[in-house]
């Protein structure tokens, strides 16, 4: 089966001979429409010497067009009965099945280390997924992936839009992400009732001497409060919001400013003027990052 793409009846055959119903609890929406696998591959810019990995791969739909158009191919799969069944219908020797949950994987676990992320990701964890393979993964070049429309629409967000949030800002820490398009409804077993988006990202480096976790910390402080200014939604980071203040003004920010203006070089600038321009208070950085999709 590896050298044809699946279509809608194939997928209901595979599905009915495993025993296997899509699960709202897993995000799962089966990928049908082999014109839409063709576009998400060849949208993803892959090359011939690339290494994808494909999260959430369940009946194989999307990973038969990926053996086809990379070196080889890491399939991490949370479902033991997909993981299983994935090798015999797709019969690459350059694919590896990892049964596991993306967002507890490490980056040991890949090799030949990945440099691109292509998926049709499971809408309930896309954002920490993305986030957390391209903490993990530095071998990363870029990628494709697939989501919800109104989280697509976050992730490509910039400074002053409406749903400019957490995502959009963590994201751009790593990569520089746009729009890919849409894709309908249609084309996925069940059908969601939304539209799904394409976004393409590209690795870049983070602010020059910043460090994650604290900038992260300054981006959850700044949208857990978003309607308030920045002086009084980073008064508790900050120790108060005298001291915030100070902070902004040090960073070149302005107080009354809002997270949602802020590029993330900015969030950067405010995190290394704690450092320099206040002393105590609750600057403390956090490997917590509670606001993964922004509300």
């Amino acid at each position: 089966m590896a050298d044809s793409l699946l279509g809608p009846a194939e997928i209901r055959e595979l599905a009915a001979r495993l025993g296997v119903a899509p699960t709202k609890k897993l995000g799962q929406n089966f990928l049908h429409d082999p014109n839409t696998i063709r576009r998400i591959v060849a949208a993803a810019g892959l090359r011939a010497d690339d290494v994808a990995l494909e999260v959430g791969p369940g009946l194989g739909s999307l990973t038969l067009g990926l053996v086809g158009a990379v070196r080889h191919v890491h399939a991490v799969e949370i479902d033991p009965t997909l993981a299983a069944a994935l090798p015999e219908t797709v019969t690459a020797p350059h694919l590896t099945v990892h049964q596991a949950d993306a967002l507890r994987v490490r980056g040991d676990r890949f090799d030949p280390a990945p440099t691109m992320l292509v998926a049709n990701l499971p809408y309930n964890v896309a954002v920490p997924v993305v986030l957390s393979l391209l903490a993990e993964l530095p071998t990363l070049r870029g990628g494709l992936v697939m989501v919800q429309k109104e989280v697509a629409d976050r992730l490509v967000a910039g400074p002053g839009s409406k749903v400019y949030g957490v995502p959009s800002v963590k994201l751009a820490w790593y990569a520089e992400a746009k729009s890919a398009g849409k894709v309908p409804p249609a084309v996925f077993w069940p059908v969601p009732n939304v539209d799904s988006g394409l976004v393409a990202f590209t690795r870049r480096e983070p602010p020059a001497d910043a460090v994650r976790t604290e900038v992260f910390a300054v981006i959850d402080a700044a949208f857990a409060q978003r309607r308030k200014t920045l002086r009084a939604a980073l008064a508790g980071w900050a120790g108060g919001a005298d001291r915030a203040e100070q902070v902004l003004r040090a960073a070149g920010v302005s107080p009354q400013a809002r997270g949602e203006a802020l590029t993330v070089g900015e969030f950067a600038a405010i995190a290394a003027a704690a450092k320099v321009s206040v002393p105590g208070g609750k600057l403390t950085p956090t490997d917590v990052e509670p606001e993964e999709v922004d509300s």
